[in-house]
């Protein structure tokens, strides 16, 4: 009798166990000067800034331009510089190709995002300036053709353009695009440090804004189908919001509609909810659907953004970095586009001394229940001289996904890369040797970008899916995607843009945990179409084509 009971014992606690994540702790390295990304990108003042425009930094990149199944590296730069490309060579290296592609540049470069805007099956770039943005035509993966005035999304003023998305809105098999505007900036008018309360900081005068500063309208402009595109701002609903500082875009089908949905993130104003109605109308409903604030009515500083399925409801959830003394902001789903505050109760509440850029989810161990990453550094280079906790450069953050009920910071415990001081902006995820670890790139303010990876042994399998569209757009942007492992479901979606200003891995992963296969993967096209595989193998990049 005792030996059943022991019995019994051992494989109720052997069943906990296994419903447990795995706790192989990870070893982040930078590695960026030994792949062979060595170029500084300027942007701004190094030890002051005079104006806004030098502080909300520049995007980064992971893009396969050229179809060879690794991932490039594009980096924005500030003025004084150049976008950069990098070639993905195998193991780990990098080689510069930035004039071979005519991608050379010049001017404030603030946000990317990927998409195949032209379905000719090469993933094409839209950058975003304060200025003139560019749309750059992949030609075959040999070059990239500045057909910005060609594709019709010239701008009759400056504009302060920042996050950006290829989104199909209307479902037409085309790639629309959506470009935010943070504020109305010109350096002749701008006031400048100590020129009102908005240009101090603990009492040290600091660049002005955003507050008091005027606002600007958002842009949506739906593809035509030929290569050109019309400014439907105004009649699709998306340039009647007013009042915001709009910076990081993020994608997804938050109400379960089957339409792909925006979400902005706004600096010290409500963030937005562009709900899509469809016939290319939206309807902003972030206040109603429970994401314009923090859990007091706070409007927080808002700057990155990312989506999850981080305990595996099949819902995305939402999380949004802030300034420091504010807390990070994550937003559960609970279903039909309605979200609750959450963040103390997941425990992402603890660090309040940072500014956070950009923000990713990413399962690192591939136990299958998905991390967060977080990069810091603070808008003004001038807080170093107060001598407090606050600092102008500062660490990254990576939470572990404990179940799917709370994060833990392990960060202390996560390698050397992590704990790099940096003034970090965009941040970009994606698996660059095809193994199964992600790697992480960052651009760095006036510094060489950061390239973290992963050195120690995953424990995890792992799946990543390549989707191809045919009624769908190209680059099956709007795709939902369930894996079924063990029983357990988790739902990602392939989106252009997000982070902060950046472009991760078009391409999804899934971690599989102690199993060799997927059980089951279901694909919902934008097209309308569904398609279901079953007992795939995993530890492998799988290419799905639409049916």
């Amino acid at each position: 009798m005792k030996t059943c009971i022991v019995l019994a014992l051992v494989c109720a606690a052997s069943a906990l166990v296994s419903d447990q994540p795995t706790q192989s702790m990870p070893r982040f390295e930078n590695i960026a000067g030994a792949s062979g990304i060595h170029d500084v990108f300027p942007n701004g003042g190094v030890t002051s800034k005079k104006y806004i425009l030098e502080t909300t930094g520049s995007g980064i990149a992971f893009i396969d331009y050229d179809n060879d199944g690794l991932l490039d590296l594009f980096v924005l730069s500030g003025d004084g510089g150049t976008n950069r490309m990098y070639h993905n060579e195998g193991h780990d290296r990098f080689r510069d190709v930035t004039d071979q592609l005519g991608l050379r540049s010049s001017g404030w470069a603030q946000g990317v995002c990927a998409g195949d805007y032209d379905n000719d099956g090469y993933t094409d770039i839209f950058v975003t300036y304060w200025g003139r943005n560019r749309l750059y035509r992949n030609i075959a993966g040999t070059r990239f053709e500045d057909v910005t005035k060609a594709a019709h999304l010239s701008e009759d003023r400056t504009r302060y353009n920042t996050g950006c998305a290829f989104v199909d809105v209307d479902l037409d098999g085309h790639a629309d695009l959506f470009v935010a505007n943070y504020l109305r900036f010109d350096p002749a008018t701008n006031p400048l440090p100590a020129a009102n309360p908005y240009c101090y900081y603990r009492g040290i005068p600091v660049s002005c804004g955003p507050r008091g500063l005027p606002f600007d309208r958002n842009l949506l402009y739906r593809n035509n189908g030929d290569g050109t595109f019309t400014d439907i701002s105004e009649s699709s609903g998306v340039a009647e919001p007013f009042g915001h500082y709009s910076l990081g875009v993020l994608t997804g089908d938050f109400n379960g509609d089957g339409l792909p949905d925006i979400y902005v993130a706004c600096d010290q104003t409500p963030s937005l909810l562009y709900l899509n109605k469809g016939h290319g109308k939206f309807e902003e409903t972030a206040v109603l659907s429970g994401v314009a604030f923090d859990d007091n009515g706070k409007a927080m500083s808002g700057m990155g953004v990312a989506a999850g399925d981080y305990n595996h409801t099949g819902l995305l959830s939402i999380f949004r970095t802030n300034f420091s003394d504010e807390y990070e902001t994550f937003y559960r789903n609970r279903g039909d586009g309605n979200f609750d505050e959450v963040t103390l109760t997941v425990g992402l509440g603890q660090n309040t001394r940072y500014v956070g850029w950009g923000a990713g989810f990413f399962d690192f161990d591939n136990d299958g229940w998905k991390d967060l990453l977080l990069v810091n550094g603070h808008a003004f280079p001038e807080v170093d001289s107060l001598g407090i906790d606050i600092h102008y450069k500062d660490r990254a953050i990576l939470y572990q996904n404990l179940g799917g009920d709370r994060f833990k910071d392990i960060t202390l415990r996560a390698g050397p890369g992590l704990l790099e001081p940096h003034s970090s902006r965009g941040a970009a995820f994606g698996d660059i040797e095809n193994d199964g670890s992600m790697e992480i790139a960052i651009n760095n303010q006036n510094e060489t970008p950061s390239l973290l990876k992963n050195t120690n042994p995953v424990a995890g399998h792992w799946l990543a899916l390549k989707l191809i569209g045919t009624r769908s757009n190209r680059s099956a942007l709007g795709a939902r995607v369930r894996v079924t492992v063990a029983g357990r479901t988790e739902l990602d979606e392939v989106r252009s843009g997000g982070s902060y200003l950046s472009q991760n891995d078009l391409r999804l992963h899934f971690g599989l945990g102690p199993s060799r296969f997927a059980d089951r993967i279901e694909i919902a096209w934008p097209s309308g179409t569904r398609q279901v595989l079953t007992h795939q193998t995993g530890d492998t990049t799988l290419t799905v084509r639409e049916p």
